[in-house]
């Protein structure tokens, strides 16, 4: 009996005693193994994320060089908007030195005064504009400024409250060195006299045959001026007093001006069209985005969203102040002027906000055979592969021509080979793994976390 238990304590002590190398055998780590992931079939996205601010597509001064009367300095006699409010077309904003400033409907800045007898594209568009708020230019063809853009003129102003500045000698302001037509009229009445004595009963037997001749030519010559008199007179648009915008309703951003101050440079800022989403990219970012992309719009602080296209990306960095520095020492910058087109007008509440912009730089047509980007690797043979790991454990290299990339992933193409869904591919390989086991993308190195992959 005692000789029973000392054998069995004999065999329990011997089950705690280990060699020295099987013990650290049972200590070292695993035997490492490969990481795979698998093939799959998915819509990859890369994305740009950046900010942008939301502001009207079109963004003017309100800065008429207007001509004080007699010589003095122009002064801002009323304000007729308040800053943050909507205005329309034909609505006078401001006046100033007793002469209305007002915006009409057109992309053509203003650069000359308008006068009977012009032509040209802003003729066409100040006509446009008037027709738009209801006064006709009659029989003027598009472009003329004759007497039905006259007429026209000539309402307008009078809907507004102002009698337009004239231009040719006629009553009122512009009449300076007399007037053309009155003069023209006159010379046109010694014309028609002199042809009456002329072919009277009392001068009849004293006038010649030349006489009569030059006395008719006088006349008609009288008459021409006349006609080409009155077509450069009447009612004109002086450029110190109207300025186009792209859309209405419009809106003042910023009025600087004050009743019985001086005009200033900036008197008043104001905003038209749809609002727009104006970013910047970085350098590195710039080559992944181009006009048409889609874009995600968010509001971080009301939460609202919306989607847009990339309008443009500017060609080249936009100069920026350096810091500390005046604004006349702009120097190139480092971000690309990015904007963005809404799909659908966005609230107005979102005017000034700061926004965030993701762009999807770039997206699959549909779905597409996708593998970790960990997985493709490029030999020395300039061929890029991926290593399928087959059910049996050997090893497929398989050439592919990589697609779109994101999220992690890369789309890829066999070549020359076949690549399934659902089939493994080597990421990764831990350290000390055995010969042949780099045929990943990451050689011999380390295993990164990678979706999906197994050992």
């Amino acid at each position: 009996m005692g000789a029973f238990a000392l054998s069995g304590a004999g065999l329990w002590g011997a089950s705690l005693v280990q060699s020295p190398a099987q013990a650290a055998a049972e200590a070292a780590p695993p035997v490492p193994d490969v990481l795979t992931a698998p093939v799959e079939r998915r819509i990859v996205s890369d994305t740009v994320v950046t900010r942008g601010t939301v502001s009207a597509s079109q963004t003017v001064d309100i800065a008429p060089a207007a001509s004080a009367a007699e010589g003095g300095k122009p002064v801002v006699t009323k304000l007729l908007v308040q800053a943050g409010k909507t205005f329309k077309a034909g609505q006078v904003l401001m006046e100033i030195s007793g002469r209305p400033v007002f915006v009409l409907t057109g992309t053509l800045p203003v650069y000359r005064d308008l006068k009977p007898g012009a032509h040209g594209e802003d003729v066409r568009q100040l006509q446009k504009a008037l027709a738009g708020l209801g006064h006709s230019t009659g029989g003027d063809r598009k472009g003329v400024y004759g007497p039905g853009t006259k007429a026209a003129v000539a309402a307008f102003y009078a809907s507004v409250g102002y009698d337009p500045v004239l231009v040719g000698g006629e009553s009122g302001p512009g009449g300076e060195g007399g007037d053309p037509v009155e003069a023209a009229r006159d010379q046109v009445k010694a014309a028609e006299r002199a042809l009456a004595r002329l072919t009277s009963g009392k001068a009849e037997g004293e006038a010649s045959g030349d006489d009569l001749k030059y006395a008719r030519e006088d006349l008609a010559e009288a008459r021409k001026k006349l006609t080409d008199a009155e077509a450069v007179s009447g009612p004109m648009v002086p450029a110190s007093e109207v300025a186009y915008l792209s859309g209405f309703p419009a809106r003042v951003d910023v009025v600087n001006a004050k009743v019985g101050g001086d005009v200033g440079e900036k008197p008043m800022t104001v905003s038209a069209g749809r609002l727009v989403v104006k970013g910047s990219l970085a350098a590195h970012e710039k080559g992944l985005v181009r006009a048409g992309q889609k874009v995600r719009i968010l509001s971080e602080t009301t939460g609202q969203e919306a989607t847009g296209v990339v309008a443009s990306v500017s060609e080249e960095p936009a100069a920026a102040a350096p810091e500390g520095g005046p604004a006349g020492d702009a120097v190139q910058g480092q971000g690309y002027t990015l904007e963005v087109r809404p799909d659908k007008d966005l609230p107005a509440t979102l005017a000034g906000q700061d926004v965030r912009l993701t762009v999807e730089a770039a997206t699959s047509v549909g779905k597409v055979l996708v593998v970790p980007v960990s997985a493709v690797s490029a030999g020395a043979d300039s061929r890029t592969t991926v290593t399928v790991l087959q059910n049996d454990g050997a090893r497929r290299r398989v050439e592919v021509r990589p697609g779109t990339s994101g999220d992690g992933y890369v789309q890829v193409t066999p070549v020359g080979g076949t690549l399934s869904e659902q089939e493994r591919v080597i990421v990764g390989v831990g350290a000390g793994a055995g010969a042949g086991a780099g045929d990943g993308g990451l050689g011999a190195g380390g295993a990164p976390e990678v979706p999906g992959a197994q050992r």
